[in-house]
């Protein structure tokens, strides 16, 4: 709260009028306190992400535990994922584009609202590094394409194949008729979203993916985009979504799951407003497509929400590293 100012030289008399001036000033302190987020430490740090990422939040924790701060934490935590290429998910073994191009976008944030991210990657595994050096090493937000590339090659990345034998084949076989639909809980496992808050309260995120299997080229989601797929504000919690990218994007909706934080809903209740903000709107398709939310405030609280069932948050608290399966609007 800003601090009052008196005006000078006038006389207060009398100590009515004091004691008023007191309580008056008292009571704005406590309301203008009651809107601050309040850190519970003993709840902290905390890590969550979406999916069952179990190996990628352990090593998010160790970091934490080592008294590293939040922005390392999600970074090193989604690098696992990203060489993870048994899992065809982000990174080395992601699905390709319909053209067989594994192309990766990233994006992080830190507490202080700085952000990086790239689109349209081209082999490189680990996009949420150079998001992070997009962030930190220029006066830029997002490099795409070609750009992104040879930036990452400049800093010390080196190039590398990322289409695997096992995601080639897959994409062999799924050109014979070459029919895209989105598959929900099947295309959003190309996604990991990560969220952190270490022993200081701060807060830190990071959403990292090989986009839409057999996507059309040049296809970028919501996962880089911040204020869709990541949203971080510091004083109130963060948001990561996973699932069809449009429909995100459409109702910027990491951004939003933390303006409704902000405006005194807890994490659950904001991701099921932001859910219902894509279900009901006119003509919504939401029967044939999954998104996902998983946010977390300042008080170490949690949320987790999707349209359909078997969406689930991985989540390590307290010494317990486990998955969580979350709750869901179509029950029909």
């Amino acid at each position: 709260m800003k601090r009052r100012h008196f005006i000078k030289n006038t006389s207060l008399t009398g100590v009515g009028l004091a004691v008023g001036n007191s309580l008056l000033a008292c009571k704005e302190e406590t309301s203008n306190n009651n809107n601050k987020a309040i850190v519970d430490l003993k709840n902290l740090p905390l890590v969550i992400a979406t999916w069952h990422v179990l190996e990628a939040t352990e090593k998010a924790m160790a970091i934490l535990r080592a008294g590293g701060n939040a922005l390392d934490a999600v970074e090193q935590g989604c690098r696992i994922e990203e060489a993870n290429e048994k899992g065809q998910s982000v990174g080395k073994g992601g699905l390709p584009d319909r053209d067989g191009n594994v192309t990766l976008d990233a994006c992080i944030m830190d507490k202080h609202g700085n952000c990086g991210a790239v689109v349209y990657l081209k082999d490189i595994t680990h996009a949420v590094s150079v998001a992070r050096k997009v962030m930190e090493d220029t006066p830029h937000v997002m490099l795409a394409g070609e750009g992104a590339k040879q930036f990452a090659i400049s800093n010390g990345f080196e190039p590398e194949d990322l289409l695997t034998e096992t995601s080639k084949e897959a994409w062999e076989k799924w050109k014979v008729e070459a029919k895209y639909k989105p598959i929900i809980n099947i295309e959003n496992h190309d996604t990991i979203g990560m969220l952190a808050i270490d022993k200081n309260g701060d807060i830190s995120g990071a959403c990292t993916t090989s986009g839409l299997a057999y996507k059309m080229g040049g296809r970028v989601g919501d996962s880089p985009i911040i204020g869709s797929g990541l949203f971080i504000d510091n004083e109130i919690g963060g948001c990561v979504a996973t699932g069809l990218g449009e429909e995100v994007v459409k109702t910027v909706g990491s951004f939003l799951v933390v303006e409704l934080m902000r405006q005194g809903k807890s994490p659950q209740e904001a991701c099921e407003e932001a859910i219902s903000r894509i279900v009901n709107k006119p003509n919504s398709d939401y029967k044939n497509f999954q998104v996902g939310y998983i946010a977390v405030n300042k008080k170490g609280e949690t949320g987790s929400y999707a349209i359909h069932q078997w969406f689930s948050m991985t989540k390590f608290q307290d010494g317990v590293n486990e998955q969580i399966l979350s709750d869901y609007f179509n029950k029909a």
